[in-house]
């Protein structure tokens, strides 16, 4: 996350990292005046034709509760800077999406490009505080690539992996080195295009409809 707020400060909007409860987070920042909010940083590819660095832009949240429309006007902007984008939706999970069974299920249940552990949060509480929301996701771990269980290993509310837990992990099943390295790969793809896009971000994003209602529900 850190490298994620890193990129981000580079649209010209103020950011800050959602950490281990990333709705308490968005209600603390709506309702300190924050007329709306933007989820971004990587995600987890659902879609089979959306290889690491693809941008996706979101047209609604999906979580067990309910699914989320996001700020027509907002992704309208987001998606006219960045037309490599894809517009679709977006699922929300409580835990990674690890295996590509966990993929396949999720995106033969919901159709969203892409599954992530911030957004729905985000847009839960702008729904509950009427603010409008966007979000601008960079697949990073494709649909038809497990996460090496290594890559999850020692994570703590910031993002960060403990080195030697990763290690560990390695020496005990060196198998999973290949899957590190591509991750890796695919990590880089996704930071550039994160970095491409921020360096586009429309700058008048918070002129478009700041007190426009979130609280449609597909």
């Amino acid at each position: 996350m850190t490298a994620e707020a890193r990129i981000a400060r580079r649209t010209g909007l103020p950011v800050a990292c959602s950490g281990a409860d990333p709705y308490a987070v968005a209600l603390r920042l709506l309702d300190d005046g924050a007329a709306g909010l933007v989820s971004f940083g990587i995600a987890g590819g659902l879609a089979p034709l959306a290889p690491p660095g693809t941008l996706v832009v979101a047209t609604a949240v999906a979580g067990d509760e309910m699914t989320i429309l996001a700020s027509a006007a907002w992704r309208r902007a987001l998606l006219g800077a960045l037309p490599q984008a894809r517009a679709g939706a977006i699922v929300g999970a409580s835990r990674p999406a690890v295996t590509v069974e966990d993929k396949a299920g999720l995106y033969a249940r919901t159709g969203a490009l892409a599954v992530d552990l911030e957004s729905y949060a985000v847009a839960r509480a702008c729904r509950e505080r009427g603010r409008p929301f966007a979000v601008l996701r960079a697949v990073a771990d494709p649909a038809g690539r497990a996460l090496p269980p290594a890559a999850l290993t020692g994570l703590d509310g910031d993002g960060k992996m403990a080195p030697g837990a990763v290690l560990a992990q390695v020496l005990r099943d060196p198998g999973q080195l290949i899957g590190l390295c591509r991750l890796g790969l695919d990590l880089a793809r996704a930071m550039a295009a994160l970095n491409a896009a921020a360096r586009a971000f429309p700058r008048g994003l918070l002129r478009l409809d700041p007190l426009q209602s979130v609280g449609d529900v597909a």
